[in-house]
């Protein structure tokens, strides 16, 4: 089982995605955990409602810290799914991780109606389980982790939406 975590700046929207997406479709295999850098507090609400709206679950998230984790788990993957994260510096984590950075604009900074709102979270939804399901599609229990660093980061700087 590896542990992987997801990070974002405020671990509302993003890193909640990719931790229920990867949660479900990764059981068994992974472990999967987010948290920010400067959390909202919260998870917002269109995050919740997206995840349900694909048969997801959305109960028992939390806005976290990064710091909930200085203790452990030790995580095996990293990502940060949002370039302010990405340029923060980041706690140094107990073991060697491998890192990617899996860039996706905040459905959460979108202002507008509750459709366009609901548009932009359906967008980073599908974004998020394309880069998991390609990543669950690879040997990752198996390859050296130079191969799987660069695997990681090339699925980050894919155009997802065909």
């Amino acid at each position: 089982m590896l542990n992987v975590l997801f990070l974002c700046t405020g671990n509302s929207a993003r890193s909640i995605l990719g931790e229920a997406i990867l949660a479900h479709d990764g059981a068994g295999r992974f472990a999967a955990f987010s948290a920010g850098s400067q959390p909202a507090g919260k998870v917002n609400p269109f995050a919740l409602k997206t995840l349900a709206a694909h048969g997801y679950s959305n109960d028992g998230f939390t806005s976290k810290s990064w710091d909930a984790f200085a203790q452990g788990p030790e995580f095996d993957l990293i990502f940060t799914v949002c370039d302010s994260a990405a340029a923060e510096s980041c706690p140094v984590w107990p073991g060697q991780p491998i890192s990617a950075h899996w860039g996706i604009p905040d459905p959460a900074a979108v202002e507008g109606s509750d459709a366009e709102k609901e548009a932009a979270f359906a967008l980073a939804f599908e974004r998020m389980k394309r880069r998991i399901d390609r990543m669950l599609a690879l040997p990752v229990e198996s390859l050296a982790a130079e191969a799987l660093r660069a695997e990681l980061k090339a699925i980050g700087t894919l155009d997802d939406i065909q």
